[in-house]
């Protein structure tokens, strides 16, 4: 007999919900009640997150006390500022990398050194097909199926890593951010895609009198502008924002997965140092230095805001509000708010 559509609505709900009502409570489980060592081949050796809970290394300790005030920061402002908590999808979880030979997990957030934090992982999990992450190229990196995603394994098995692996995370000071992703996609020629998918949208929107020329390019997107689509509330009821100026705490849920690492953009040379000491694997490759002359810091970003009007700048302000505190940033000194 046919399940009349109602029926059948019901039960594909419940279904949803038992997987993301495992999960979630998966997810807020101590760390330490799960610990188990991480396999491979013929080695058993201690976990990373064993090492982290344990301080199995006295070398690390110092790394452990900074590490471990930024963790209890974080729980502090999620229950301060986290009025209900929601259940995790699927969907959550396809920034989380998995490392199974290192018991990692990893949520790449875009404009924060992803790309290298990316290039390392492909190393650490390709069995010697790469050694040297400099030598990936940026775009391979980037290619999905290089790397699995927690969103890619049963629930039985997600719960399983979400308990013994090191989860970390790396972020940035939240308006440097946005400013290097509006000079990265906006500012470079090369970047067509962003200038077909977005530019031509914003100006179109956001532009009197915009010439034909740029409705059709959307090369010349100004910070403004850029800023007025974001706050616009028809963006975000229209389409999710794009991940590389989508909130961090939207990207890897900080308060529904337990961290054990939040490294920061800031320090980002000791933090990776400590993450890749912590899976054993320091004298096997160093994180990849940043080359980059004109790297977005405070000054930059204030110079963009300049050009912003102290009543978008409170809305802007608003939108990535719960970044601010979630991850301990102050209110940048060149807000006129």
């Amino acid at each position: 007999m046919k399940m009349p559509r109602g029926g059948r609505l019901f039960l594909a709900t419940c279904l949803g919900s038992l997987f993301v009502l495992v999960l979630y409570f998966q997810s807020i489980t101590k760390p330490e009640a799960g610990l188990k060592a991480v396999t491979r081949p013929g080695k058993s050796r201690t976990s990373p997150l064993q090492t982290l809970y344990n301080g199995d290394q006295l070398e690390l300790l110092a790394a452990h006390k900074s590490l471990q005030g930024r963790r209890e920061l974080l729980e502090q402002a999620c229950l301060s500022h986290t009025r209900k908590r929601r259940v995790l999808s699927p969907e959550d979880l396809k920034h989380l990398i998995v490392d199974d030979m290192h018991g990692l997990i990893y949520c790449y957030v875009p404009k924060v050194a992803c790309t290298n934090w990316k290039r390392v992982l492909m190393v650490l999990t390709s069995d010697g097909r790469y050694t040297d992450p400099l030598a990936i190229p940026a775009n391979e990196a980037h290619v999905a199926g290089n790397l699995r995603t927690l969103s890619e394994f049963s629930v039985a098995e997600i719960n399983q890593r979400l308990r013994s692996y090191l989860k970390f995370i790396f972020v940035r000071e939240p308006f440097e951010r946005l400013v290097s992703a509006y000079r990265n996609k906006f500012t470079r020629r090369y970047n067509t895609a962003f200038h077909k998918r977005y530019g031509t949208k914003i100006i179109r929107r956001h532009r009197p009198n915009a010439k034909p020329e740029a409705l059709e390019k959307g090369d010349d997107v100004t910070f403004p502008e850029f800023v007025q689509y974001l706050v616009d509330p028809r963006t975000q009821r229209e389409e999710p924002f794009n991940e590389h100026w989508e909130r961090v705490h939207s990207l890897c849920h900080p308060c529904l997965i337990h961290y054990d690492v939040v490294g920061k953009y800031e320090t980002l040379e000791p933090d990776a140092q400590a993450v890749l000491r912590l899976a054993g694997v320091e004298g096997m490759l160093q994180f990849p230095t940043s080359g980059k002359t004109t790297r977005t810091d405070g000054h930059m970003a204030g110079r963009y805001f300049k050009h912003i009007s102290p009543f978008f700048q409170k809305k802007l302000f608003n939108l990535y509000r719960m970044d601010f505190m979630l991850f301990n940033y102050s209110t940048p000194e060149y807000l006129r708010t």
